[in-house]
């Protein structure tokens, strides 16, 4: 097992022992085990997977930086948010906002923000989706 510790500005959303994450990274996906190498990294909005024995967690990180050492790993996220808290109507209209904002040129606001917020509500959505397949094969009978 590895210690995790996911930091927002405002609290401390996990603080756990793990056996695996699973985190979305400018160069793309990374799995973290025990006895993984020391690391820094930017992580893109996306998700973020927890792994402990046969259960799983998902969160949704906006941004922000992994850092791996031989004592665990650190998560300081712009914001995160289990899956099961995601207002996927509220990630649904600000996807349609920043993309009507594209469309419209986004004058009155930098491009750069608006392709940053779709990316987020994109996330978001993206791990609300994965949490709401894992719980519905958790339900279904075997066939």
């Amino acid at each position: 097992m590895i210690h995790l510790e996911v930091l927002t500005a405002e609290s401390s959303v996990v603080s756990t022992d793990v056996d695996s994450v699973v985190a979305t990274t400018v160069d793309g996906q990374v799995g973290i085990l025990h006895g993984h190498v020391p690391l820094v990294t930017v992580l893109q909005p996306g998700e973020l997977v927890l792994r402990t024995g046969e259960r799983e967690a998902y969160l949704a990180v906006s941004g922000g930086f992994l850092r791996v050492t031989p004592r665990g790993i650190i998560v300081l996220a712009d914001a995160c948010e289990y899956a099961e808290e995601i207002d996927v109507e509220r990630a649904e209209a600000a996807k349609r906002r920043a993309e009507q904002l594209l469309e419209a040129g986004a004058l009155e606001t930098d491009e750069a923000t608006v392709e940053a917020a779709l990316r987020r509500s994109i996330a978001r959505l993206r791990v609300a989706d994965m949490y709401r397949l894992k719980t519905r094969r958790r339900v279904l009978p075997a066939p």
